[in-house]
């Protein structure tokens, strides 16, 4: 096998190209916030993980708009508004989902744009979305920052603090993948289903689950 070497110092085009082709498949959080007006938005981050269960922290990373060099829309909601909520994307939900990438005005409802269904929430002001199987309700706790330039980015937290999953995907206290049917990203427009579960026994001494 031959290996081809990049530097990294180069268009940050072709270092987001490298990421993308690499870190697969990439979960997906569809994060609602709330505008400056009180008008809901809605848009979706593949670069997204959890962080750790005791405090329960989640992470996104959006970056800066190549179009503009600016802040998008739902760093500057979360860091006025302090909260945000994270949906869980299912197959039978892509095509709405995939609609709420589009860069719509300021203030235009993606939930409205995209055909889902705003719900309250518990503890935060911003919405929920309805069709999503798995809903984190979070409030803001830290931001990263790695520059303010095209192809730069920051990592936001979040502490969850109410979980809302739809009965039928749990059994015994566990999310059921198969019933969940989760969607990640892919390079490009290619996106991952997830229907070929297959499992390791994992050779630890101790696992919080089996």
């Amino acid at each position: 096998m031959t290996m081809k070497t990049f530097e990294t110092n180069g268009a940050y085009s072709d270092n987001y190209k490298f990421l993308i082709g690499s870190i697969l498949p990439r979960p997906i959080a569809v994060i609602s916030t709330r505008n400056l007006d009180g008008s809901n938005n809605v848009a979706p981050f593949s670069f997204f993980t959890g962080v750790c269960a005791s405090p329960m922290i989640i992470a996104f990373c959006p970056m800066i708009r190549s179009s503009t060099g600016s802040l998008k829309d739902t760093p500057v909601n979360i860091f006025r508004e302090k909260e945000f909520v994270v949906n869980i994307v299912s197959e039978s939900i892509i095509d709405k989902i995939n609609l709420t990438s589009t860069e719509l005005p300021y203030g235009e409802d993606e939930f409205t744009f995209a055909g889902l269904t705003p719900i309250d929430s518990v503890v935060v002001k911003a919405k929920r979305i309805k069709e999503s199987l798995i809903h984190f309700e979070c409030l803001f706790r830290d931001r990263l920052s790695y520059g303010d330039h095209p192809g730069s980015g920051q990592v936001i937290t979040g502490e969850v603090v109410r979980v809302h999953i739809a009965e039928e995907l749990l059994e015994n206290g566990r999310i059921i993948t198969s019933k969940l049917k989760p969607v990640g990203r892919g390079a490009g427009n290619d996106y991952f289903r997830c229907d070929d579960v297959f499992t390791l026994e994992r050779l630890m001494n101790a696992q919080i689950q089996k």
